[in-house]
């Protein structure tokens, strides 16, 4: 088991964390944002003052790395990589729809062992940056930019039922009608639970280069062209 700062900045939540030896120890979250540039200094710098005054030994730095706000990725992964750079620690990839899927697999034991799991990132419009995971959170679809309608994930749906979530599925909600269709509530991206997918990297030995690493910006597709979203 390790101690990990941990740090979420993919979407409007700012949020902060300590975990050791798999248990969260301190948490700072601030849900009425985007006030990345504002708050993010000042829970790493908490965060860092609580790990030095219990004299707990941090090990690594793990951050959202993905999809998500360009703008709030990029203050995320700056600070991830100057704590990791200053402290000279190791740095974790979390991948933000991964992460939106803990709450789920932790808390909701009602779903069914044939599950498929559809966290979803807006990406205004009805656009959508999704993934499909199995409840071993292997990947059955990897992260794509989709447009919803009502033939959304059917192939999917046909054979399964599929649980939706993330800031940009309440709007699928009336596009995607199928009765394999589950829609789940109040799920976002947070650093209070990142950890275990950053022990599972820590136990893999795997581990970014903090110098080249960057995060996967969430991109608005306009005529078939990338842009970034501020």
């Amino acid at each position: 088991m390790s101690c990990i700062l941990h740090i979420e900045t993919s979407t409007s939540v700012c949020s902060v964390a300590v975990s050791e030896d798999g248990q969260n120890v301190f948490e700072k979250e601030e849900l009425n944002g985007p006030s990345h540039a504002t708050l993010l200094g000042v829970f790493v710098k908490e965060a860092l003052s609580f790990v030095d005054s219990h004299a707990m030994p941090l090990d690594a730095v793990a951050v959202s790395c993905g999809p998500g706000s360009y703008t709030g990725l990029r203050i995320g992964v700056s600070m991830a990589k100057g704590v990791c750079y200053g402290r000279d620690l190791p740095l974790i990839g979390i991948p933000t729809l991964k992460l939106q899927c803990v709450p789920i697999l932790l808390y909701h034991d009602e779903l069914p062992d044939d599950a498929l799991l559809c966290p979803m990132i807006d990406a205004r419009r009805m656009e959508v940056y999704a993934a499909v995971y199995d409840r071993a959170l292997r990947t059955v679809r990897d992260i794509s930019a989709d447009i919803i309608d009502e033939h959304s994930y059917a192939e999917f749906m046909d054979e399964h039922p599929v649980y939706f979530f993330g800031n940009g599925a309440a709007k699928c909600k009336s596009r995607i009608v199928h009765p394999n269709a589950r829609f789940i509530d109040g799920i976002y991206p947070s650093a209070r639970m990142m950890f275990p997918l950053a022990e599972k990297a820590v136990a893999e030995n795997d581990f970014k280069d903090v110098a080249y690493f960057e995060p996967f910006y969430l991109k608005e597709f306009v005529a078939g062209t990338p842009k970034k979203l501020l």
